[in-house]
């Protein structure tokens, strides 16, 4: 167990050495300027290598994951007042997307890698009103973000970025369960999902540890009453010239599919 929270803790880091490196291109995606300070310059001497083979694959990821959350987010900027980033990591969208200063992010996510976080941005201005809490988003953190300010009543987006597949099955649908129950009808859930393939096939690092694969997010959803819309990364809705990897289309089964998903809930 705690070889695993070591490795998800890392997790975090190497996806700020992904958006690091992003940053540095003339024509990147997005920049993120905190992006490498809370990487560390080790991690990015020892990652870069492999971020550039799946750049060199043309399956850029994590470049193409941020840049389409980061659309959808800024989409929504003028009608969106809360924000709750589950399992947050290195994210650093409240400082760097242009909030109304009036909107609130919550970042969850395990204390200790808030409080890394927190001693490497200090006391940095965000340009909105940002709130950390440490907590296994696995047990009940409903209490502690209420007690923060959030409003139930008040139209939300939820923020779930790279975790989903460390869940269990039962994890899933608890987690599911307690951010319905948590939003109001119009409020948006973004989050990537990978197939059941990718967790018969795992091998080797992190992805030894996925536990949930899902190939009907749109069915997923409605099981709790939110409306998906679905595109696999390098779609044309979701490459950005990058992604030029061809996945397979949905419709074949037992094969790579990677999922971007934006969901509303109904009435």
């Amino acid at each position: 167990m705690a070889e695993a929270k070591n490795l998800l803790n890392l997790s975090s880091r190497m996806m700020a050495v992904a958006r690091a490196l992003e940053t540095q291109k003339p024509d990147g995606l997005f920049k993120d300027p905190l992006a490498a300070i809370l990487a560390g310059d080790d991690l990015i001497a020892e990652i870069t290598p492999k971020v550039q083979e799946y750049e060199d694959k043309g399956v850029p990821i994590f470049s193409v994951r941020t840049r389409f959350f980061d659309d959808f987010l800024i989409s929504q900027i003028a009608q969106v007042r809360q924000v709750v980033v589950l399992g947050a990591g290195m994210d650093t969208r409240a400082f760097r997307l242009p909030w109304h200063p009036d909107t609130k992010i919550y970042e969850l996510d395990q204390p200790e890698v808030i409080e890394y976080k927190e001693s490497i941005l200090k006391n940095r201005p965000s340009k909105c009103q940002r709130f950390s809490i440490g907590i296994d988003i696995r047990k009940n953190w409903s209490d502690l973000l209420i007690a923060k300010g959030y409003l139930v009543e008040t139209s939300s987006i939820w923020i779930l970025e790279g975790f989903i597949y460390y869940l269990s099955s039962t994890e899933v649908h608890t987690l599911l369960t307690t951010i319905t129950q948590l939003s109001s009808p119009g409020s948006w859930l973004i989050a990537d999902f990978i197939g059941s393939f990718f967790v018969n096939q795992k091998t080797e690092g992190l992805s030894k540890y996925w536990q949930y694969g899902c190939d009907e997010p749109e069915e997923l959803f409605s099981t709790y009453n939110w409306e998906a819309f679905v595109v696999q990364a390098g779609d044309e809705q979701a490459n950005y010239g990058r992604f030029t990897y061809k996945l397979p289309p949905r419709n074949v089964i037992n094969a790579p599919h990677y999922f971007l998903v934006k969901a509303i809930l109904k009435q």
